[in-house]
């Protein structure tokens, strides 16, 4: 067992905090992974030979000095490859780890009752071919033949969903960089079903991102979303906006485009987060001319905003929707 998994609670300004925690995970291993917009995935192979302990052991001190030195708490899957790691990190609740063994038996009881959309890689569409067969279950689908699966998604991506459900992970741990990038989250009270309250956080979270963005004369070209659920399990979707913007109106609309198109029905949601990246300077950046006057109003009404925030705070200003 080598590979980490870590899923820290980031604060809302994470990005200021997520490069240092990689940079902590580097002191153990130069094998780090970024995993936008909380995680990190560490090959610790060599590092449990030089520093003598097993990966349980290493995954212990990496939690105490991250709470240490930066106030955030993680939650840690170990496995014997990224995949069952991240799985196992998603089961995992914040200071616990949650460990997988690389026994074949323990990693078919691991997988067996988890969901076949829990495999990366299976969408809803693929999901609901598999359970209209009654492939409903990662152990159902590796007790399924070969050649089933294959007829069912395709020759290639059958033998790879095969394999997946058998803990079989080819993917290795690829060292990377955190992007650049601004984050904020909401976290609801309780468990919160009503959709109408998602969009509302999601239309706080994108005025405070486009404030952000406009007061360090930024723009973004990438906005992700991501949903936490009640069973700390996670969805994370990412669109390329039509142009690089800083102007909330664009990143709520694409903010909601994503979470329609995730279809949520009654899904018992703990928190909603956005990361916008591919940041760069506003400065000369092309803005594709506009001949609606309403657009042109919400932009001056947005600088009017902006220059209220900067005389008396980021809570002068907000939308009607969100003061009711």
């Amino acid at each position: 067992m080598t590979i980490l998994c870590l899923r820290f609670q980031l604060p809302s300004a994470g990005e200021t905090v997520l490069p240092g925690l990689l940079t902590l995970l580097r002191e153990f291993t130069p094998v780090v992974e970024a995993a936008p917009p909380d995680a990190a995935l560490a090959d610790l192979g060599g590092a449990e030979r030089y520093f003598g302990r097993n990966a349980v052991e290493l995954a212990a001190v990496i939690r105490v000095r991250a709470l240490a030195l930066y106030g955030v708490d993680c939650a840690i899957g170990a496995g014997p490859g990224p995949m069952l790691a991240r799985m196992a990190a998603r089961d995992a609740a914040p200071g616990v780890t949650r460990v997988v063994h690389e026994d074949p038996d323990a990693v078919a009881e691991f997988l067996a009752d988890k969901p076949v959309w829990a495999l990366p890689g299976v969408g809803a569409a693929t999901a609901r071919t598999l359970g209209s067969y009654g492939l409903d279950t990662i152990g159902r689908l590796a007790a399924a033949p070969l050649s089933t699966v294959q007829r069912l998604v395709g020759a290639r991506a059958g033998r790879e969903l095969h394999e997946k459900a058998h803990g079989i992970d080819r993917s290795r741990v690829v060292p990377n960089a955190a992007a650049r990038s601004l984050a904020s989250e909401r976290t609801f009270p309780r468990d919160e079903l009503d959709p109408f309250q998602h969009r509302r956080a999601l239309l706080s979270i994108t005025e405070e991102l486009g404030a952000r963005l406009r007061a360090e004369k930024q723009v973004c070209r990438v906005l992700a979303l991501t949903v936490r659920y009640a069973d700390r399990s996670t969805t994370t979707r990412s669109r390329t906006l039509p142009e690089p913007t800083a102007h909330s109106s664009a990143l709520t609309d694409a903010a909601y485009r994503m979470y329609e198109a995730l279809g949520l029905q009654r899904a018992r949601v703990r928190a909603v987060a956005l990361r916008a990246e591919g940041l760069g300077p506003a400065e000369g950046t092309a803005h594709q001319l506009s001949f609606d006057p309403e657009d042109e109003k919400a932009r001056r009404l947005e600088e009017a905003a902006d220059k209220a925030r900067a005389r008396f705070g980021p809570g002068a200003v907000i939308p009607g929707a969100l003061a009711a």
